[in-house]
């Protein structure tokens, strides 16, 4: 058996960030930045969700509600996945004004193709971030991100199969009302 000899550590300073706390690595300014936004992205999609929401409640759409309802407290734990991240790694957590979200759609299929493109703009952001990582050789970042990309894969085909199931129905009041109740029966992703 050979042994493995690590680095010396010995006579190196210790890092700390920004919020005082001692880090293994520094962080470049452009990651920080970038997780920064995103999560702040996921801070505005869960007011987005809760808004559509309140939006399918006002229209009789009670699986819509419910599943709107969970993903706006999705997108806040995914905000909080990522202050913890910055804290852990140094980082102070800057928190920025949410705009406020749109409140009316003239359908559910618009809705619900909002939704999507929320999730799209999303799987963007992490994408992005994930660069950066990558070309900076942050390793611990990129780890961190792995499970986030593909979860963000699944939430995309999610998406797609609600948003085209809705626009199968043509806005049918009884095509939309059986949708519903899959929803409600969490029923939001095809079978094979």
């Amino acid at each position: 058996m050979t042994d493995i000899a690590f680095p010396s550590t010995t006579g190196q300073q210790l890092i700390t960030g920004p919020n005082g706390r001692y880090a293994a690595e520094p962080m470049s300014e452009s990651l920080v930045s970038a997780l920064q936004q995103h999560l702040n992205l996921e801070l505005q999609a869960s007011m987005a969700y809760f808004a559509m929401s309140i939006w399918c409640a006002e229209h009789e759409l009670s699986g819509f509600y419910k599943f709107f309802a969970e993903e706006s407290v999705d997108e806040k734990l995914h905000a909080v996945q990522f202050s913890e991240y910055l804290i852990a790694r140094g980082q102070s957590t800057a928190l920025d004004s949410l705009d406020r979200p749109r409140q009316a759609w003239d359908s559910l299929e618009e809705l619900v193709n909002n939704a999507f493109k929320i999730e799209s703009d999303t799987t963007s952001s992490i994408q992005h971030v994930y660069e950066i990582a990558e070309r900076e050789s942050d390793t611990r970042t990129t780890v961190f991100l792995d499970p986030l990309v593909e979860k963000q894969t699944q939430s995309e085909d999610q998406y797609a199969y609600i948003s085209g199931r809705v626009r199968f129905a043509k806005n049918d009041p009884t095509g939309l009302l059986i949708i519903d109740g899959e929803i409600r029966a969490g029923q939001t992703q095809r079978t094979a």
